[in-house]
């Protein structure tokens, strides 16, 4: 554990202009509403402007309190908790929400953390996967079915045979350097930094590619609620996410301070490693902005769900996709940005 203490983290916030208003706990504590946030992964740097947000109060100065349950392997889906009324907020990706909503839950997305997903494929020089048709044929390592079903849509978008070879794996990527498969599923956030560790060169010894890139296009940490909730505490989804964009916003300024509030508070029992978190941290932040000018951060993009998201849909079959206004509400992200201070 580093040596980090609550007193150092005050000064590099205040250091790097990251600190709110402190309120007094009985300030805090005075008509906030409540949200239960439950995340689809552990709580590590992938949340950091939840962190932020908390740590700077700003979710209190919205009015909402929020309490976090962690994600993981061991974890039920993030989407069978919000079902079962035991959070309010969850985060999620793009077909298990769909498969949601069609098994008749009343789910809605409001934002995405990443309007680029991190989601794409390693493969080493000696036999690099840089566009779907190096697919077909191809031995690809793969963690879970989320990762089959980005690999069946690019196939299928590119108009490619859906012939490859599913290698169960774990979430190292030491198996392919072992030649076990000729890519492995990863996160551009992740994976990638364990073979920078070992001394390895992006672009040289390993290559990675988006899904994206490869055709396959999506959101990373979609940010979900129910209608009903969505309806009876709007005041508490609105807050939330104005707190998580400010959150946000600070992160972008410093990207060391979320990874010490994560090793230190808030992910302080899983033993992640400081300098794998800040780099972690450095390769999202590009991912929390739109690529293209005049869209905002953590807001959904109406024309790419009904155009690109919608056919990777099509293209693995979920033919029964519901209207897009019934499955999003674009007009949370846009009230939470009107109303901050």
């Amino acid at each position: 554990m580093h040596g980090f203490s609550r007193r150092s983290l005050l000064q590099a916030l205040a250091a790097a202009g990251l600190t709110a208003p402190m309120l007094s706990k009985h300030g805090l504590a005075q008509g906030l509403k409540k949200a239960r946030v439950q995340l689809s992964w552990v709580s590590n740097i992938q949340y950091a402007g939840d962190w932020l947000a908390q740590e700077n109060n700003l979710m209190a100065k919205y009015g909402v309190e929020v309490a976090w349950q962690p994600g993981g392997p061991n974890a039920p889906a993030s989407l069978v908790t919000l079902a079962a009324g035991k959070a309010d907020i969850a985060y999620s990706n793009w077909f298990q929400l769909l498969d949601a909503v069609n098994q008749g839950n009343d789910f809605v997305m409001i934002g995405a953390s990443f309007p680029r997903s991190p989601h794409g494929l390693l493969s080493l020089a000696k036999k690099p996967i840089l566009e779907p048709r190096s697919l077909v044929g191809a031995k690809v390592l793969a963690q879970a079915p989320n990762d089959k079903t980005a690999i069946d849509a690019t196939l299928a978008l590119a108009g490619l045979p859906n012939q490859w070879t599913w290698v169960p794996t774990g979430f190292s990527p030491e198996p392919l350097l072992a030649g076990d498969g000729d890519a492995f599923t990863a996160f551009s956030t992740n994976q990638p930094i364990t073979l920078e560790k070992m001394g390895l060169k992006a672009g040289k010894d390993f290559h990675f590619v988006f899904f994206d890139d490869l055709g396959f296009r999506t959101f990373g940490s979609i940010i979900v609620t129910t209608q009903s909730f969505l309806k009876s505490n709007r005041a508490a989804v609105v807050g939330y996410m104005r707190g998580l964009i400010d959150g946000w916003a600070m992160n972008r300024k410093d990207p060391t301070v979320a990874a010490h509030l994560v090793v230190e508070k808030y992910g302080a029992d899983l033993g992640l490693d400081l300098d794998q978190q800040i780099r972690q941290n450095e390769l999202q932040i590009p991912l929390t902005q739109y690529a293209e000018p005049g869209k905002l951060p953590l807001s959904l993009d109406k024309d790419l769900i009904e155009g690109l998201m919608f056919k990777a849909a099509r293209a693995t079959g979920r033919s029964k996709l519901p209207d897009v206004a019934t499955i999003a509400d674009f007009t949370v992200v846009q009230e939470a940005y009107e109303g901050r201070q």
